[in-house]
């Protein structure tokens, strides 16, 4: 038989504090159970190995790899000009996204 983990009444009343909920307003076996229920799908989770290092998932980046921090030319106006015909006083224009009301 497995050993299910359950809230005791002092957790039960010291949750019902914290989230601003009155005995009064609920049906406390009810909520009991749910909660109940609740602590068991952590008990679910806890299966699953979580040891691995998260950050593992991302490559990494050595020191050596970056660009060196020098200042370089930009792209003159002139040139984002021949980029696009939709570019004036400095701005490019595009198409509105926000719709009425916004």
């Amino acid at each position: 038989m497995e050993n299910k983990r359950t809230v005791n009444e002092e957790t039960l009343e010291n949750l019902l504090y914290l989230s601003r909920l009155s005995p009064e307003s609920t049906d406390m076996a009810t909520l009991k159970k749910q909660v109940d229920e609740i602590v068991g799908y952590f008990d679910i989770l806890s299966k699953y190995d979580d040891s691995q290092n998260p950050y593992d998932a991302y490559p990494s980046t050595k020191v050596e790899a970056l660009r060196e921090d020098k200042v370089v030319a930009g792209v003159e106006m002139s040139d984002v000009k021949k980029i696009t015909e939709h570019f004036m006083d400095g701005y490019f224009q595009v198409p509105k996204v926000l719709g009425e009301g916004a």
